[in-house]
């Protein structure tokens, strides 16, 4: 079976030969389940390649160098841009790559990139030991390390890169390179944050926590611009061990939310202890006071648990946009329940959110040149995004939250490139300012000349 492109034919039968993984072309029956991601259903690859080994991602990065087709790479598909897909190139799916190697008593991991943030976290757990990633099960560990990892750990144990001590890279070249601290140190600073731009990388080697349990879930309050402030300011107030993730949006018809309280202004909190019971109880008590809770699911638990089974059916589509602000007082507390509540009446939007992740503790304490990620002093990320009915009708909110981001703006132009939407250069500008930005472009000539590995938030290489 060969499979014609512009740059000539693609021989299917021969990849399937040659490698040791899944090669799946247009003409079979898995073809259009698996050329579709989250964000993205309309590309039609050239072939997909689900790697198994370090020598198939090596045989797809060279098929797709040598034939000058596109290379996509994707870890779990959850690119806000729809990154994991390619029309008309080659597609590398790692989703089948989960190796593990856990050395328990020296708290370290090696973990292949097809492997889930829930995955992982679940086989840690068995352990009592944790690393953090994001707030999603299942989200790729590949995608979501390499630019940063903003999680529910992230005040104590840092972001997840700040937990990274080696990693297995396939270049541009085709070569597989063992990167950290000692050898090729410059691929792992820039790996460290810089995104997917400089190779696939197969496999992490993690610095493992000791935590057998926390006291986490879900707080649901009402919202008004008093609770807003009193939670931001307690979350910013509290210990390392507690990190919040705050929604402020339209409270949804969730099962166990009262009917009368659907449709109204909610703060959804994402919260994690990562302690004892009886201290995270006490910690806790401050976020409860502040109003009666909608719904209260907070409880010792095991870490894992902070990622339960996602249901079956569409995926939400998003828009978004992400920076970086210092404090949130009732006044912009009052300018988001308004912002929202404005749009979701006059518009198609099925919700408005902004997400307010405080952050400082141990992320705040590496130096902002240590990693590519240069955000190091942010005390608080946003990500403000309109929930719609379908891809089609995403552009007809950006002036919406392009105003609202601008209303919110408190002078830092940041921003978290894991939440960069489809900003074009300048988006991508702003989640690496200065030097940050020099050094990434210089290793970028260095390892990746050709722009190879462009499906991202693309740094180029001149």
């Amino acid at each position: 079976m060969n499979q014609t492109t512009a740059a000539g034919p693609i021989s299917i039968d021969d990849l399937r030969r040659e490698l040791t993984g899944e090669v799946i072309g247009p003409d079979d029956a898995e073809y259009d389940e698996a050329r579709v991601v989250i964000y993205r259903e309309d590309a039609r690859p050239a072939v997909i390649i689900r790697a198994e080994t370090d020598a198939d991602v090596v045989r797809a990065v060279d098929l797709a160098r040598d034939a000058g087709l596109e290379l996509a790479v994707r870890s779990g598909g959850h690119s806000g841009v729809g990154f994991g897909t390619s029309d008309g190139g080659v597609v590398l799916d790692l989703s089948a790559m989960k190796g593990l190697d856990i050395d328990v008593p020296g708290r370290t991991v090696w973990a292949e990139t097809g492997l889930t943030a829930g995955e992982l976290s679940t086989a840690l757990g068995a352990h009592g030991l944790v690393i953090g990633f994001g707030d999603t099960g299942s989200v790729g560990i590949g995608g979501i390390t390499v630019g940063g990892g903003v999680g529910f750990l992230a005040r104590k144990f840092g972001l997840t890169i700040d937990n990274v001590l080696a990693a297995d890279v396939v270049t541009a070249d085709g070569k597989l390179v063992r990167t950290d601290s000692q050898h090729e140190p410059d691929l792992f600073w820039a790996i460290r944050g810089g995104g997917g731009n400089f190779g696939v990388v197969t496999r992490f080697q993690y610095r493992l926590h000791e935590l057998p349990s926390i006291v986490g879930g879900m707080l649901l309050l009402p919202a008004t611009p008093q609770v807003i402030a009193g939670f931001m300011a307690a979350a910013q107030a509290a210990p390392d061990e507690l990190s919040a993730i705050a929604n402020v949006m339209q409270v949804p018809p969730m099962p166990f939310v009262p009917a009368d309280k659907h449709g109204t202004p909610g703060l959804m909190a994402l919260m994690t202890w990562a302690g004892d019971a009886e201290s995270g109880q006490r910690a806790l008590a401050p976020f409860r006071a502040l109003a009666t809770p909608i719904a209260d699911m907070l409880r010792p638990m095991t870490y894992p648990e902070m990622f339960p089974p996602e249901q079956p059916g569409p995926h939400i589509v998003g828009i978004n946009r992400t920076f970086f602000i210092d404090h949130v007082d009732e006044e912009m507390g009052r300018l988001i329940l308004d912002r929202i509540d404005e749009h979701v009446r006059i518009t198609d939007a099925l919700a408005g959110v902004a997400q307010l992740r405080v952050l400082g503790g141990a992320v705040a304490r590496v130096p902002a040149d240590a990693t590519a990620y240069a955000h190091r002093s942010g005390r608080i990320m946003v990500n403000v995004a309109a929930v719609v009915p379908s891809l089609e009708a995403m552009a007809a909110h950006t002036d919406w939250l392009d105003d609202f981001a601008a209303a919110l703006d408190q002078g830092d132009d940041g921003k978290y490139v894991n939440f960069v939407s489809d900003e074009g250069e300048a988006g991508v500008r702003q989640a690496y300012p200065g030097a940050t930005w020099d050094r990434l472009t210089e290793l970028k000539r260095r390892y990746d000349p050709t722009n190879l590995f462009r499906l991202n938030q693309n740094i180029p290489p001149s």
